[in-house]
């Protein structure tokens, strides 16, 4: 019993930071109708700018801020220099850049930062919380890694449900001549979408961190599993997004810890398959009718 409390445990707080990551893509989704393969890498640079400060004496959350606000900007310079151009033309344009992007970005890093393992600080304790004689494998820094992105899903829900700006970015993304006839900045809402988008990403890419160790590529296997989580809840779904993050930490967890840490890649792609197979929309996206 204490070994399937521990996994579930522990597949929870992996999930939680799949679904962040699986928040980013949805965001720049919802936002821009793209999928941003270089997710990953930008989050991973703007986490060694935090590593950097925190090694220079600054605190973690000094470092943790200056990650959000690099993510930021980091994601507003490409969509307006590298993405910018491809908009408009056709889908795999814009694939390509972002994959070249994702090469590019750790390659960058590995020459500035080194390829070497490197350790991440955590801003809480990494030591499960005891219940009687046992010791659980959760943390209290797995419960903040649990409220940041429930903090998020929230956040991203209510900008788009119940703001103007959300309403703008939506219209931009799905009809930008008709966004543009009625007054909207379209440029700039898509602009603001990667800079969203690489704030929750940069936010994926410090839990991951947390009390582990860094390298240009740390952030891989999170990728795959992140868009496995946003296709299985919903590329439409920001709650969708959560619950795919979820899902999908608590059955790798469970195949790891039951049948083999060997055989997680693949269960990852036996559920990615499966879904596009099922419901190829996502377990939590809503078929709405339209009317033109």
């Amino acid at each position: 019993m204490q070994q399937f409390v521990n996994i579930t445990l522990n597949g929870l707080s992996q999930g939680a930071i799949y679904a962040a990551f699986a928040l980013a893509l949805v965001l720049i989704w919802r936002a821009t109708r793209i999928i941003n393969f270089a997710q990953g890498a930008m989050a991973m640079f703007t986490t060694y700018l935090a590593l950097t400060l925190i090694e220079s004496g600054q605190s973690y959350w000094a470092g943790f801020a200056a990650a959000l606000v690099a993510g930021l900007v980091l994601g507003a310079l490409v969509e307006r220099i590298v993405m910018r151009p491809v908009e408009g033309g056709p889908e795999l344009n814009a694939v390509i850049v972002t994959l070249g992007l994702f090469i590019a970005l750790q390659a960058l890093a590995a020459i500035l930062f080194g390829a070497t393992f490197q350790s991440f600080p955590a801003p809480f304790g990494l030591r499960g919380f005891t219940v009687g004689e046992f010791t659980i494998a959760f943390t209290p820094f797995s419960v903040f890694v649990i409220g940041s992105v429930l903090a998020v899903m929230l956040a991203l829900t209510a900008l788009f449900r119940f703001t103007d700006l959300g309403l703008r970015m939506r219209a931009s993304a799905f009809s930008q001549e008709v966004s543009r006839l009625l007054g909207v900045r379209v440029g700039r809402m898509l602009t603001l979408g990667w800079a969203f988008a690489a704030v929750v990403g940069s936010l994926a890419g410090l839990l991951i961190a947390g009390g582990n160790l860094v390298h240009p590529a740390y952030m891989d296997a999170v990728i795959v599993y992140g868009f496995v989580a946003a296709v299985l809840g919903g590329l439409e779904s920001p709650g969708g997004a959560v619950a795919g993050g979820l899902i999908i930490g608590l059955a790798l967890s469970y195949v790891s810890g039951y049948l083999g840490s060997e055989l997680v890649t693949l269960a990852a792609l036996g559920i990615l398959v499966a879904v596009l197979l099922v419901r190829p929309r996502g377990l939590f996206t809503r078929v709405a009718e339209r009317r033109v």
